[in-house]
This record gives structure tokens, sequence and C-alpha cells, in this order.
């Protein structure tokens, strides 16, 4: 079981408006540590931590497709709740992904929509099977 996921972000408060509105609202996690440069949500023994990146190294902008971390994929609840967050998200302006391939840009079994965070990192929301 994964223990913890820890992320640098480029703005602190952009992602905790990002990802605690997702995380909290929407996928039933909990705020579970904060201070000054950093914040973290958690869901049973697992948590996501997100720590504001120092200005020296915020000169290389993040791209999935580089070598480390492609996207986060969560659970969703239903096929509904997929595209009730999706909804929202487009509601709030947030970058979707693969937009001509919704719902199955992941293949014509697998129903889930694609968006980008602040930092252009990719979030996955699934449905199940």
């Amino acid at each position: 079981m994964l223990h913890h996921v820890e992320l640098y972000v480029t703005d602190l408060k952009c992602t905790e408006e990002f990802w605690g509105w997702l995380l909290e609202r929407q996928l039933g996690y909990e705020r579970y540590q904060q201070w000054a440069s950093g914040i973290s949500w958690k869901q049973g023994s697992t948590y996501l931590v997100f720590v504001q990146a120092e200005e020296r190294f915020r000169d290389v902008p993040y791209h999935r497709c580089r070598v480390g971390l492609n996207h986060l994929a969560f659970h969703a609840r239903s096929r509904e709740h997929v595209a009730a967050i999706r909804e929202d998200m487009l509601h709030r302006g947030v970058p979707l992904l693969y937009e001509d391939r919704y719902p199955h840009a992941g293949g014509q079994e697998h129903y889930a929509f694609f968006c980008e965070d602040p930092d252009r990192i990719k979030v996955e929301i699934v449905a199940p099977e």
C-alpha cells in the first residue's frame, strides 16, 4: 500500500485551492497537516503532500512527459461522480485533457476524465468498472 506522495509546487496558494476542493469536497480526503510551506490531505493511511518549491528551483517548469511523475489517478464513486467532477472542473476553468475522447480516453472499458492542476500535473478521475 502506498504511504504518501510528496510533490513540490510553484504556487502553494493555487495548489491549495485546486487540490483542497478536489480532495476534500469531491474525493473524501481530510486535511491532514499544514505548515508555512506545505499542506497535506489524507484518506485512510495514505496521504498527499504539497510543498512550496524554493525560488531557485522554479525556473524549470514541470512537464508530465519528462522523466518523473506522469499523473495521479483517483477512484470516483461512479460514472455520474466522474461526470459531476468534470462539470465542476469546467466551471472552475481547469484545463481539461483529451476532451475529444471523453469519457474513454484511457480505452473503451475505462471511464474517466483527465485535467491539469495549476502546475500542469495531469490528474485522472476514474469510475469503477
